[in-house]
């Protein structure tokens, strides 16, 4: 067993504890990242699957990102904006395929209207919400008590409006069913992005991709690092006291001052803590859950939708692909769709052979894009679902009324471990952008503790 010492040691080589280590290290501390993959990147993963490059976890800037741009600056990485000339596509509730322009549904004017309608309330409500402190809103325990699902429903009887409106926090990006969740964590998700609005704009949200691949953030950062970066060592235990922290990892001990847990928080069972986290983490840790979604890459050896006229940007709640756009890759040829099947539809397509599910989500895709959608030359599903180090995506978040009770406790400091990842975020919620947000902060409160 190899012993270092350090001044600060980070768990996890995701964008948040490499953010960490970097902005540590260029203060003059000494760090050491221990990581249990075999890669750095965390949630962050670009490989080639027979001969295309495919980004298998998270690829999207949007506008209000500004630590990830920053970042993106920072390490001279160039981007390019999505595809999204033509027309996207709709399937309503009988299977009607409608071609459209522009942010709005083609849905029934009295639907158009009760969706604008609740859309205004749901975007005075974000306005209200602090995505550092949402439990802190006077009616945070109301809305926290109630689920995304029934408060719509309270809303209106029209279905079709409330699965539209649903699904933009739930399907897309909780990846989890919208009876589960309360509304105020749909506020946050929302709050996290600037409004309900920016949620439902996919020419915001999904708006810029790197060229070669967003994982290069991390990597960039990993080598900045050096040998400071320490691969395939999971972390067992982590003893802790007022003194100091050592974290005992496959093959190597570090010991250090203090340390950051970059980890998702679903994660954290994986460590002995010695002693153990006070009761408060331990009733949170129970209360947070990994959504669920299968990011469906399809490659074909043109972008045949274009010459249809179309984006590549579909929508419809009633699909098993809930969403997919056009994601093909900078100067490349093939043309590449995503599509995306989330929460209890996942588990349902995973009871089925692998054949009898690449057949269901290939039939939902050509609902949107036609027969040829049928037969890509590469097909992969990304299934970080049975991730040993992630077990889930796109993030944790609280099972209905945890929010308000245990959200306070996210961050909060246990003697010399500080905790860091998207997850915890607030503007940013689980993107990279809220991961290097939480790397910068964790790095911050380090250095001012230290200089006092």
């Amino acid at each position: 067993m190899t012993e270092i010492t350090r001044d600060v040691v980070i768990i996890g080589a995701g964008a948040a504890g490499l953010t960490a280590a970097h902005e540590l290290k260029k203060a003059g501390l000494s760090v050491a990242v221990l990581e249990a993959r075999d890669r750095v990147g965390g949630r962050l993963w670009t490989d080639v699957i027979d001969g295309a490059m495919l980004e298998i976890g998270g690829q999207w800037i949007s506008p209000d990102q500004e630590a990830l741009q920053e970042t993106v600056v920072e390490l001279g990485l160039e981007t390019f904006s999505r595809y999204r000339e033509g027309a996207s596509v709709y399937v309503g509730p009988d299977g009607t395929v409608t071609r459209f322009t522009g942010d709005v549904f083609p849905v029934a004017p009295e639907t158009e209207k009760v969706i604008a309608e609740i859309t205004e309330r749901l975007d005075a409500m974000v306005a209200e919400i602090d995505p550092d402190r949402p439990w802190a809103h006077d009616r945070a325990a109301e809305w926290d008590s109630i689920s995304w699902d029934a408060w719509l429903r309270a809303q209106t009887d029209d279905d079709e409006a409330v699965r539209n409106l649903a699904f933009a926090t739930g399907s897309a990006m909780l990846t989890k069913p919208t009876h589960s969740f309360s509304l105020l964590q749909s506020l946050l998700m929302a709050a996290s992005a600037g409004s309900y609005s920016h949620l439902v704009d996919a020419d915001f949200i999904l708006d810029k991709r790197v060229v070669g691949g967003l994982q290069q953030v991390p990597i960039l950062l990993a080598e900045r690092l050096g040998g400071d970066v320490l691969l395939g060592r999971p972390v067992r235990a982590l003893v802790w006291s007022d003194q100091g922290v050592s974290a005992i990892a496959d093959g190597v001990t570090v010991r250090a001052r203090q340390a950051v847990l970059a980890v998702a928080p679903v994660l954290y069972s994986r460590i002995s803590f010695m002693p153990p986290l006070p009761r408060l983490q331990h009733q949170m840790h129970q209360h947070l859950s990994m959504g669920f979604v299968i990011k469906v890459h399809a490659v074909y050896d043109r972008p045949f939708w274009r010459d249809k006229g179309l984006s590549g940007t579909a929508f419809s709640p009633y699909e098993l692909s809930h969403e997919a756009y056009d994601n093909t890759n900078h100067a490349d040829e093939r043309g590449t769709l995503v599509g995306f099947v989330s929460d209890q539809h996942a588990d349902d397509v995973f009871r089925l052979t692998a054949d009898e599910r690449k057949e269901r989500i290939l039939e939902s895709l050509s609902h949107y894009y036609g027969p040829e959608a049928m037969n890509p030359i590469v097909y992969y599903e990304s299934d970080w679902g049975a991730e040993e180090w992630t077990r889930g995506a796109y993030a944790a978040s609280f099972d209905l009324g945890g929010l308000h009770r245990y959200g306070s406790e996210l961050r909060t400091p246990v003697g010399p471990i500080r905790f860091a990842c998207s997850d915890l975020a607030g503007a940013g919620y689980q993107h990279v952008d809220g991961a290097i947000r939480m790397g910068r902060l964790a790095a911050q409160q380090i250095l001012e503790e230290n200089r006092t």
